[in-house]
């Protein structure tokens, strides 16, 4: 059962798991799926966003982002959102999310798509 929109979200990064995860009550319900731009300056990228069912509709992908743009901060690199809900957030964010540098996208974009042909 969903919980109380009052109920605290945390969340928590995941490095390892390449996730940054919305826990509310020891429950994940919503993720950011990323990946480190493995060459400098290292930039995170966003590649999916999504909170489980029962729980849309409450800020968590909104916190997320928001999040996980703060996260990048604080490691002094930049985001690259390529998933379309971070992109999103991020065009209406501008304060809070600013652009990465062009060839930073195209290097992780490059990166994404590498590593998907392995797959």
């Amino acid at each position: 059962m969903p919980q109380s929109p009052n109920t605290p979200i945390a969340f928590q990064d995941e490095r390892a798991a390449e996730r940054l995860l919305a826990v509310e009550d020891g429950e994940a319900v919503g993720y950011i799926a990323y990946f480190v731009l493995d060459r400098p300056p290292h930039a995170l990228v966003a590649v999916h966003t999504v909170v489980e069912p029962g729980h849309e509709g409450r800020g968590i992908a909104g916190g997320l982002v928001r999040t996980f743009y703060q996260l990048a901060e604080a490691e002094g690199v930049p985001v690259v959102p390529l998933c379309p809900y971070a992109a999103s957030w991020a065009a209406k964010h501008p304060d809070e999310a600013p652009d990465a540098p062009a060839e930073v996208v195209a290097a992780a974009k490059a990166q994404l798509a590498a590593a998907s042909g392995r797959r």
